[in-house]
């Protein structure tokens, strides 16, 4: 009975954040107006099946932004400490 119940709760884990996923994702996907109708179509299959994976694909995504970040952590950390207006003459 217990086994069971963990195999659901971890299904709709899963579902959940398929769907969650999915909404983020889909959001980004209809923001570019950019994409031809071929593009589109090889974007949606590319949304289907990131969606299908995010257990895989999520880890190698955030993985990719860690070395992004490294990469460029001076140009990043000089944008996070830019004065928020005002002069500079003092």
């Amino acid at each position: 009975m217990t086994q069971m119940l963990i195999t659901y709760l971890v299904i709709l884990v899963y579902l959940i954040m398929a769907s969650c996923f999915f909404n983020q994702w889909l959001v980004f996907f209809l923001a570019d107006e950019d994409m031809d109708s071929q593009q589109r179509f090889y974007s949606t299959i590319a949304l289907v099946i990131a969606t299908i994976l995010w257990p895989i694909i999520v880890p190698f995504a955030y993985l990719e932004l860690l070395k992004f970040q490294k990469k460029h952590k001076d140009i990043i950390d000089l944008l996070i400490n830019v004065p928020k207006g005002g002069s500079y003459d003092e």
